[in-house]
């Protein structure tokens, strides 16, 4: 098996591709996410995101490239496995299984599982005991899911839209309770979400996966250098973007909002102030919105992604 030593790299992924067939999953993604953090995996639909999770978590190999977890080539490693939680949006157990075999096999599974959190985290989602799980709704299934990622304490995390289902007050109660069990017990956490704006506040780092490529790979506190939201009077935002790279514009009657991707310089902000432009913060939801209209313009005019 090859190993990899990089004590502060939990998961790197070098160039690596994904085809099946004629598709292309993936093509030549490279990034890498440091041990205790938590990595926003996001991008639209049919990004590649889950082909991504399934090649960290060992469930796949890349057909060229590297991805290397814990130092670990994951694909067929005992050893990634066992220190690997993979929780995918349609998760299944089989038919005659009830809450008590679900917990059963998952404390089997993972050295480091917590019985009595997991109890805890039933009782907070409310996750009958008696119904088998093939009848569970889809928010009872999710609130499983997520009872089994986080009582598992797995140092790599990962989840696949783990809230499917779920009302915003769970939802909610999710994002807190995973916060404080994260703080006491830290570990690499990986969320694929499209619910950004509820959850960027978890994040330490963003990766944004478009068409199979990534498009953006920051720690979340250096966003504001990456791009910035700029709003007023249409045909001033015009003049102001002209030969900047305007990732989206939203026109609103006589006004516009468009997002830039380039690092704000003083003299430029100066410039829209005189315009009457606002310029602001652009929002991680707002980015990856910006980013994803942006690649879809790309591959619909035929440009490369």
């Amino acid at each position: 098996m090859e190993t990899h030593n990089d004590n502060s790299v939990a998961i790197r992924v070098n160039q690596v591709t994904r085809t099946f067939g004629e598709v292309s999953a993936l093509g030549g993604v490279s990034f890498s996410i440091a041990k205790n953090s938590i990595c926003g995996l996001l991008g639209s639909n049919g990004a590649g995101k889950t082909t991504l999770m399934a090649l960290i978590a060992g469930h796949d190999r890349p057909t060229s490239g590297e991805v290397t977890v814990l130092g670990q080539t994951p694909f067929e490693s005992a050893e990634v496995a066992a220190a690997t939680s993979f929780i995918r949006d349609n998760q299944r157990f089989p038919d005659d299984y009830k809450l008590k075999h679900v917990l059963r096999i998952a404390k089997e599974f993972h050295a480091n599982w917590d019985a009595e959190f997991a109890n805890q985290l039933v009782a907070e989602f409310r996750i009958p005991a008696k119904t088998q799980v093939k009848k569970f709704s889809r928010g009872q299934l999710s609130a499983l899911s997520i009872v089994i990622a986080m009582a598992a304490r797995a140092p790599i995390t990962i989840f696949d839209e783990p809230y499917l289902g779920l009302d915003v007050a769970s939802r909610h109660r999710f994002y807190e309770l995973l916060m404080q069990d994260y703080a006491a017990h830290p570990r690499t956490i990986i969320v694929s979400t499209h619910l950004v704006g509820e959850m960027e506040a978890l994040f330490d780092h963003a990766v944004i996966l478009e068409l199979g490529k990534v498009v953006l790979d920051s720690p979340i506190e250096d966003l504001s250098g990456v791009a910035y939201r700029v709003s007023g009077r249409t045909e001033n935002v015009r003049m102001f973007t002209g030969s900047k790279n305007v990732l989206s514009t939203r026109e609103l009657g006589a006004m516009s909002v468009s997002v830039i991707q380039e690092p704000l310089n003083e003299g430029a902000k100066a410039l829209a102030e005189l315009d009457g432009l606002v310029i602001e913060p652009v929002s991680l939801q707002d980015l990856v919105g910006a980013l994803g209209s942006q690649s879809a313009s790309d591959n619909n005019n035929g440009v490369a992604a």
